[in-house]
């Protein structure tokens, strides 16, 4: 069709398109209909842009026919222009309607995938919850800040001097091979229990009483099996006042345990030994699992041990400048795994770090 526009014009005379427009708008018709076939083949607006360049683009038909304005005499100018833009106006009307339509249908889909049913029940999101040890400890936190304690942290890379002589263990003290320590340098480890908190922090209130506190927090030791871990978390307890007895170290441990395994459970002390508490305790809890009668889990005894604790030794009052006759107080250790375990009925402390989530849902 171009061919024969293009052979129109060469052989069009000077002041003859009057005569011969009707021949010229047939094969304009002729061009349209095949510009709207063109338009037909496309599924795409990216088509279609295609198509438009063809017949609009700068070397498109349409601007190939406004060059031959200048075959024609002046007269027949007006003629020639009205003729080209009728058909430019016809095939451009039909192109951007039909590339309309297609936007349309393209919007519409896009938002038919992405429509809400808003009369659907809602997706429900999975969130966390608290590990096993944070609950533990946020229960203990409580018991202790509800009766007054006060909860305070310590270093982790602890001083050999907090870790262990503050708390009546010299250098030469066979009690250091109770505990295979981390040591960073001959005077820095990472310390083996929260017990260097009640040194620090006596140091820094006394002479002031009472001093109350709790130390949640976690201690290192080389051990790894199925009942220790080379890092696990300790909560220090330690009061200092005047008057304070051991009978108010039995009292406080048992408002302690009752609160964590209930009101029917009960408490032992047996005598051991801590250099820096003097008398110490071991403390049993009796076991909710048989009721002491005896069973496999409390070994057929009836009791579980769950921490230790004493009176606070008066070399460790004196070190911190407090007199020993003046004032008492009680410390106690517990590790947060051992009353987790007994709490949930794990046998096994590596379940409480693997991380497995058909383990920590269950909580």
């Amino acid at each position: 069709m171009l061919e024969k526009i293009k052979k129109f014009f060469e052989n069009l005379e000077t002041d003859s398109l009057e005569k011969q427009s009707n021949f010229l708008k047939n094969l304009l018709n002729q061009a349209k209909e095949e510009g709207k076939a063109d338009i037909a083949k496309g599924n795409t607006v990216d088509d279609l842009k295609t198509v438009q360049t063809k017949y609009f683009g700068k070397k498109g038909l349409v601007p190939d026919l406004m060059r031959y304005m200048g075959k024609v005499s002046n007269k027949d100018k007006p003629l020639l222009g009205k003729i080209i833009h009728e058909f430019k106006t016809d095939l451009e009307n039909h192109l951007n309607q039909i590339i309309a339509d297609i936007e349309k249908a393209e919007n519409n889909a896009k938002l038919e995938a992405e429509k809400i049913d808003i009369t659907l029940p809602g997706t429900n999101t999975k969130i966390g919850h608290k590990h096993p040890l944070t609950i533990v400890e946020d229960q203990i936190k409580e018991i202790f800040t509800n009766i007054g304690y006060t909860v305070v942290e310590g270093y982790e890379i602890e001083e050999d001097y907090y870790n262990f002589e503050r708390l009546n263990i010299p250098k030469d003290h066979p009690a250091r091979e109770m505990q295979d320590t981390f040591y960073l340098n001959e005077d820095v480890v990472l310390r083996t229990h929260t017990s260097p908190v009640q040194a620090r922090i006596m140091d820094k209130l006394c002479p002031t009483l009472p001093v109350k506190v709790i130390a949640p927090g976690k201690v290192f030791r080389r051990d790894d099996d199925a009942t220790h871990s080379p890092m696990f978390h300790q909560i220090e307890g330690l009061i200092v006042d005047k008057n304070i007895t051991f009978a108010d170290l039995k009292g406080t441990l048992l408002h302690l345990v009752q609160s964590v395994f209930g009101e029917e459970r009960e408490i032992r002390l047996r005598p051991s030994f801590f250099p820096f508490t003097e008398p110490s305790a071991e403390v049993d809890v009796s076991c909710g699992n048989c009721n002491q009668e005896g069973c496999r889990v409390c070994g057929y005894t009836g009791w579980l041990e769950i921490l230790g604790s004493g009176m606070v030794h008066p070399k460790v009052l004196e070190m911190a400048g407090y007199d020993p006759k003046e004032v008492s107080g009680f410390a106690f250790g517990l590790g947060i795994e051992r009353i987790a375990m007994l709490k949930y009925g794990i046998d096994d402390m590596r379940l409480l770090f693997d991380n497995d989530l058909r383990f920590l849902e269950q909580f």
